[in-house]
């Protein structure tokens, strides 16, 4: 019986304990969404990107022209993603160079061997963790859609 005592005892204070030594839960990083004001967004309820402390997850992008029309050409579809991806970045208080993943849907691996000499011209020394996967995409006419993970190295306020 007094072991039985004891044991409640002793789990009693090492709960006591763990509860009043225990670090307190750390502060929530302010979260800020950065809107294209593309009716898709609205329709299915996300952002252009996620912003959580320096963290920017920036949705996948699409080479759409300015005027919303896909080019057909894939080198002017990257052209068009990385300046998106730019724009995002820099309201994010970012840029190119704070990315750490990117993840490349391609319609088919023939345009590999035009993607990797684009990544390098945009990303360059930067080199950050890639999957790329072959995929049917929901925008017609788009050859590759590219969405990145970025952490923000410079403490700039986003623009909001």
């Amino acid at each position: 019986m007094q072991h039985q005592i004891t044991a409640k005892l002793g789990l009693g204070l090492a709960l006591l304990a763990l509860t009043t030594l225990a670090p307190a839960a750390a502060p929530r990083a302010e979260r800020t969404l950065i809107s294209s004001g593309s009716k898709w967004e609205a329709l299915a309820g996300y952002s252009r990107a996620v912003v959580q402390g320096d963290w920017i997850f920036v949705s996948g992008t699409v080479g759409a022209s300015p005027d919303g029309s896909i080019p057909a050409d894939f080198d002017a579809q990257m052209d068009n993603i990385f300046a998106i991806l730019g724009d995002t970045l820099e309201q994010a208080g970012a840029a190119l160079d704070d990315i750490v993943r990117v993840r490349c849907y391609l319609v088919d691996d023939v345009y590999l061997d035009r993607m990797s000499p684009k990544l390098r011209e945009y990303l360059g020394d930067v080199r950050p963790a890639n999957t790329t996967v072959i995929v049917k995409l929901a925008v017609m006419g788009a050859l590759i859609e590219i969405e990145v993970t970025a952490l923000r190295q410079r403490t700039l306020d986003p623009v909001r």
